[in-house]
């Protein structure tokens, strides 16, 4: 089968052409449909964030068909469309029979520490194979299981109430979901914010009540532009999806007495904190939020079948399986000029 692999940091991927996988027991075999091209996955190209064993196939955000099932998997789900939930954990440990799989010892992540979904099959456990509604197009299911889903945890962990006021710094893929995810979950105001007016733009038509530029001011005087449109009172969670010196400096200026920052973005150095300004003096929470549950992902499928969740207009480009395509993407991504979401279509 034909797949996309990592060989080294900071090289270019590389094509190759590798046995087509088996499923061994309670694993299933998918054809992939859809595999999204993630800010993540720069992270890894450029050596940010470690990858192995190399050479390893990437992708992360996979949706297809089952194909085949291994031993006691039902022969009933051959042909069932699915979306892959990319941690693989043991499935028995306190951590994955409590609904927080994500600190399994044993998990390891498709297109992180095993091979990923840039290829035409993939194997996965069965219960990482989630059941995708006939409603639902398969590339908006591939892209759900991280954009959507790291959306929705980072909701969570910030714990929204319902009524409270929201901004998301950064409207990309992950913003975009951000940003209608709130609204379901009870949000009276939603604040997006981004150097991009497209992304501006159709943040808006997703539901922001608000949108705000960041091209040239500093966090003081756009913490300022958010108090202005809170009617002074600053918002109750922010969702930093970029994660830098000045959008922790923004997010902790902006943010209500009480209210919650989330850091969901990436950064490969230490961030400055002024603890009273921005911690102590307003009893503000910093909160980490990482990956999601299979429970959230279910429950992103519900969101989209019923119409609420809409993920379209985010899938913005479709591609080739092949590695000079996905390295342009890549690359678009880097340089902060890529479309908002884009799949790469095995064929």
């Amino acid at each position: 089968m034909r797949a996309v692999r990592m060989t080294a940091p900071r090289e270019p991927l590389a094509d190759a052409e590798l046995p087509r996988p088996t499923p061994g027991a309670q694993e299933v075999l998918v054809r992939v449909r859809a595999a999204g091209i993630c800010h993540s996955d720069v992270h890894y190209r450029a050596g940010r964030s470690r990858v192995e064993p190399l050479p390893l196939t990437l992708g992360h955000e996979v949706a297809g068909e089952i194909v085949a099932v291994g031993q006691g998997v039902p022969e009933s789900r051959i042909g069932e469309r699915v979306a892959l939930h990319y941690l693989v954990t043991c499935g028995n440990c306190v951590w994955c029979t409590s609904e927080r799989e994500i600190f399994c010892e044993r998990a390891l992540m498709l297109g992180h520490f095993t091979d990923g979904g840039w290829a035409e099959y993939i194997t996965v456990p069965s219960r990482n194979a989630v059941h995708v509604p006939d409603n639902v197009p398969i590339e908006q299911a591939a892209i759900m299981m991280c954009s959507s889903a790291t959306s929705l945890h980072a909701l969570r962990q910030g714990r929204l109430a319902v009524g409270e006021r929201v901004l998301v710094i950064g409207a990309g893929g992950l913003g975009m979901s951000a940003v209608q995810l709130a609204h379901i979950l009870g949000a009276q105001q939603v604040i997006a914010m981004d150097r991009d007016a497209g992304k501006l733009a159709q943040a808006a038509q997703f539901g922001a009540t608000t949108v705000l530029a960041a091209a040239h001011d500093t966090p003081a005087q756009l913490a300022e532009q958010v108090r202005e449109a809170t009617g002074g009172q600053g918002v109750d969670v922010v969702l930093d999806l970029v994660t830098s010196e000045a959008t922790i400096a923004l997010a902790l200026k902006a943010v209500a007495p009480r209210g919650r920052v989330v850091v969901v973005g990436l950064n490969d150095r230490p961030l400055p904190v002024d603890t009273y300004a921005g911690l102590i003096g307003r009893e503000a929470t910093l909160v980490g939020s990482n990956d999601h549950t299979l429970q959230e992902l279910e429950e992103l499928m519900r969101y989209a079948a019923d119409g609420r969740l809409r993920l379209g207009e985010v899938v913005a480009r479709r591609v080739r399986l092949e590695a000079a395509v996905i390295d342009g993407g890549l690359d678009e991504l880097e340089e902060g000029r890529g479309v908002v979401r884009t799949v790469v279509v095995p064929g």
